[in-house]
C-alpha cells in the first residue's frame, strides 16, 4: 500500500493536492476548519479527521496548505503531542525567517519540518509543468521525495529551511510585479480611450518578448552575478529616460504613479552611482542587499 498522507488545509491548492495523492493510490486523511470543504474529497476516497490531532496521528507525513505559518501554530498548537516522530511539510507561504522559526518549533515538539514552495496554481498540481521548491533536512526530503514528486517536480535547495520560501517569494516578486505592470499599463491605455480588452492581449505579447531583453540564456543573471553590465544594446540612461516618460504619461492621464515612480527610482539611483553607460541590468547594483544578513541564504535554522 502507498504511504498514508495527511493534508491539512482544503483551499483550492489543498484540494488539488488531495486529489493528486488519491489518484496515485495514497490513503489520504484530511482536516479543515470548515469541515464541509472536505465533503467532495471524502466522496472521492479521503478520510475526514475529527480534529487536527487525529489528522496528524493518521500519517507519518503531514502536508500543510494554509494561509501562512501563523495558521500552522493555530491548527497544530492543539496537536503537539501527536507531532513526535512526524514529518511536517509546510507548503504555505511566508517569509524565510518565519520558516526557520517554524523548523525550531517543530524540533521542540519532536517533529521534522520540510519547507515547500509550490510553483504552480492549483489546476497545475501534479502536471508535467509543476515544480516545488523544498528545503530542510536532506535525509528527510529523500525519504519522502517519491511521494512529494506527485505534486510537482521536487527541487531540493539545501538544509536551510528558509531557502525554499526565499526562492518562492523571489518568484512571486516577478509574478506580482508583472501583474501590477499589466494592470497599470491597461489603466494608461484606458485613460487614453483604448479599452483593456483591446490592449491587454498586446501587453501579453510584450511579456512574451521580455526574455529577449533579459536574455533567455540567462545573460542578465550573469551580469547580476559578475557586476559587469555592458551597455551595447541598452543603457541605464536610456531606460531611465523611458521610465521617466512612463511616469510623465501616468501623471498626465491621472493614473496612479506609485509603480512608475518606484521603477524610475532604480534608474535614478543607478545613474547617481555612475552606471549611466552601463546596461539596464546595472540597477541590480543599487537594489541588492548591501551586506549579508545573519539569517540570509545558507543561514542556520
Amino acid at each position: 500500500m502507498s504511504t498514508p498522507v495527511t493534508l491539512i488545509g482544503l483551499g483550492p491548492m489543498g484540494q488539488a493536492m488531495v486529489r493528486t495523492l488519491l489518484a496515485a493510490g495514497h490513503p489520504v486523511t484530511v482536516w479543515n476548519r470548515t469541515p464541509s470543504r472536505a465533503d467532495a474529497l471524502v466522496a472521492e476516497g479521503a478520510v475526514l479527521a475529527e480534529s487536527p490531532a487525529a489528522a496528524v496521528a493518521a500519517s507519518d507525513v503531514v502536508l500543510l496548505s494554509l494561509t501562512d505559518y501563523a495558521a500552522m501554530y493555530d491548527v497544530l498548537g492543539e496537536a503537539t503531542d501527536a507531532l513526535r516522530g512526524r514529518t511536517v511539510v509546510n507548503l504555505s507561504s511566508d517569509t524565510p525567517g518565519a520558516t526557520r522559526a517554524a523548523a525550531r518549533w517543530a524540533t521542540e515538539h519532536g517533529a521534522t519540518l520540510l519547507t515547500g514552495g509550490v510553483m504552480t496554481p492549483a489546476p497545475g498540481v501534479g502536471t508535467a509543468d509543476a515544480y516545488v521548491y523544498y528545503s530542510g533536512p536532506e535525509a528527510t526530503f529523500r525519504e519522502h521525495e517519491a511521494t512529494l514528486a506527485l505534486l510537482g517536480a521536487p527541487r531540493y535547495l539545501g538544509q536551510d529551511p528558509g531557502l525554499a520560501q526565499l526562492l518562492y517569494q523571489a518568484q512571486l516578486d516577478v509574478f506580482l510585479t508583472a501583474l501590477s505592470g499589466v494592470a497599470h499599463a491597461a489603466a494608461l491605455a484606458q485613460a487614453a480611450g483604448v479599452p483593456p480588452t483591446q490592449f491587454v492581449p498586446e501587453a501579453l505579447r510584450t511579456l512574451v518578448e521580455t526574455p529577449a531583453m533579459i536574455g533567455a540564456d540567462g545573460a542578465a543573471g550573469a551580469e547580476f552575478e559578475t557586476g559587469v553590465h555592458p551597455g551595447h544594446l541598452s543603457t541605464a540612461t536610456m531606460m531611465g529616460a523611458t521610465a521617466a516618460h512612463v511616469l510623465g504619461a501616468s501623471e498626465e492621464l491621472g493614473v496612479d504613479t506609485v509603480l512608475p515612480r518606484a521603477i524610475l527610482s532604480h534608474y535614478e539611483a543607478a545613474l547617481a552611482a555612475g552606471h549611466g553607460r552601463d546596461n539596464w541590468s546595472a540597477i541590480f547594483e543599487v537594489i541588492k542587499a548591501r551586506t549579508p544578513t545573519a539569517q540570509g541564504v545558507g543561514g542556520g535554522s
